[in-house]
């Protein structure tokens, strides 16, 4: 699991999948908003000409030696929700990132976002 300490530490790293290939780079963390623990990572993916921000949840990644390793395959995380580089998750599709990974999504008890980039 990455700590939160150790989150600008790791910007820039690859982000590979369980048999070491390649999505992206980690470009970003987004943080529980009831826990302040890491919970998702925007990855880099795309031509140069066009890339994307594609999310992957952190809760169960290895940190190694200049890369980070998320316990899902390539495909599945290219195919994931996207943002633009330079545009900012809508709080209406905080949901379809995590049905994409099979888990529940529980906004805040006043509605509030789960989701909180740092």
């Amino acid at each position: 699991m990455i700590r939160s300490a150790d989150i600008r530490e790791w910007r820039n790293h690859d982000v590979v999948d369980l048999k070491r290939r390649k999505i992206g780079m980690l470009e970003a963390i987004y943080v529980d908003t009831a826990t302040d623990r890491p919970a998702m990572a925007t990855v880099r993916t795309g031509l140069l000409s066009h890339q994307r921000l594609v999310f992957v949840p952190v809760d169960e990644a290895v940190l190694g030696p200049g890369y980070v390793q998320v316990p899902y395959a390539k495909g599945q995380v290219r195919k994931a929700p996207a943002i633009g580089t330079d545009d900012v998750l809508p709080a209406e599709q905080e949901e379809a990132i995590f049905r994409h990974y099979d888990m529940t999504y529980q906004p805040g008890a006043t509605g509030e976002r789960r989701l909180a980039r740092r």
